[in-house]
């Protein structure tokens, strides 16, 4: 019998742990973490939101209103990270480059980081932002799971046709490690299919299977 996936209960526990205006500021380098990156306005934090079942993310319909690495943990050694969303032409200059500077700091230097989940606005995927996280990404080596938010503001098809022009754009020019899905936080579409991406980076599928195996 598949074990059911321990990801959904941790989430569902997830509290706030600290905020974070750089990286020496982070909570201790270890176990692991998985970032949460979006341009501003992408549906991050709602998205954030959705997959825990809580509150932790601060929406705000003033994009831009993410300043900080915000830390939520799962468990003693797993959490999640608000990374600040970028590019919203009404923040000062000073301050966006304060965010580069920072999240840049962030994304090479963090040991536990394992991977990061990109928002992408359905109807404006691959932005600049996007396109300097992918290339990032591969040139890191770090795993990237695209969610392409705000899936309910297309008709299925339209959503569906996005999608399939988006994956191959990426595996043309980035190739076939990036994944991708559909996501709407009002309709929770996608849910246990990022659920499940966080799961495998955090190797808890892992532990369950042994756990059953030896409860078996």
């Amino acid at each position: 019998m598949q074990p059911k996936n321990p990801i959904i209960g941790l989430c569902q526990q997830a509290t706030f742990m600290i905020s974070a205006a750089k990286v020496d500021q982070c909570p201790p380098d270890e176990g692991y973490e998985v970032a949460f990156a979006g341009r501003s306005n992408a549906g991050k934090s709602s998205a954030l939101n959705t997959l825990t079942h809580a509150s932790l993310a601060r929406t705000s319909k003033t994009p831009g209103r993410t300043q900080l690495l915000n830390f939520f943990t799962l468990d003693e050694d797993r959490r999640l990270v608000d990374l600040p969303g970028y590019g919203y032409a009404k923040v000062p200059i000073p301050l966006k480059q304060h965010w580069q500077r920072h999240l840049e700091a962030y994304l090479s230097s963090r040991e536990s980081l394992v991977g990061l989940m990109l928002m992408m606005d359905i109807r404006h995927p691959l932005t600049e932002f996007d396109l300097m996280m992918l290339d990032w990404s591969q040139a890191s080596g770090m795993r990237l799971h695209i969610l392409l938010t705000k899936a309910d503001k297309l008709t299925f098809g339209a959503a569906k046709n996005t999608l399939l022009k988006v994956r191959q754009e990426i595996h043309k020019g980035w190739g076939t490690d990036v994944s991708i899905q559909l996501f709407s936080a009002p309709k929770r579409q996608g849910v246990e299919e990022a659920q499940a991406v966080l799961a495998g980076w955090m190797e808890l599928l892992k532990e369950a299977e042994e756990d059953q195996e030896s409860a078996e």
